[in-house]
């Protein structure tokens, strides 16, 4: 079994920073991808960005390429969302979420695919 924390949510100005953090614990993480999705009022959940536990491989949604940056410290096995020039469409619950293996290329940005959820954390970007 795999529990998985967020914390690290709030109310941001447009244009501001935070910083999502999601506490693993439960077992080895060593071959999981470890992801970031997100979900707004009245839509679907969707990709945010995932990264490899082991290589640190990330890839991001083309919403919030070069704005949101994945990482992941495997001494204190947390994996962080550092989200920077948030904007009014960033408003959602945002969730972490495990994939164990074995898996294919695509599932890494499939939320049904994912195994472990986190509670979710509200994020809300005020204009």
């Amino acid at each position: 079994q795999v529990q998985l924390v967020e914390s690290g949510g709030g109310l941001v100005q447009v244009g501001g920073s935070l910083r999502l953090s999601c506490a693993a614990s439960g077992r080895t993480f060593s071959s999981y991808t470890m992801g970031w999705f997100r979900q707004a009022p009245g839509k679907e959940r969707e990709f945010v960005a995932t990264i490899s536990w082991s290589v640190g491989s990330t890839y991001y949604a083309d919403s919030v390429k070069g704005r949101f940056t994945i990482s992941r410290d495997k001494v204190k096995k947390t994996v962080s969302l550092q989200m920077d020039s948030l904007k009014p469409d960033d408003t959602a619950v945002y969730y972490c979420a495990a994939l164990n293996p074995p898996y294919g290329t695509r599932s890494i940005f499939d939320a049904q695919q994912y195994s472990y959820w986190g509670q979710g954390t509200q994020v809300t970007v005020s204009s």
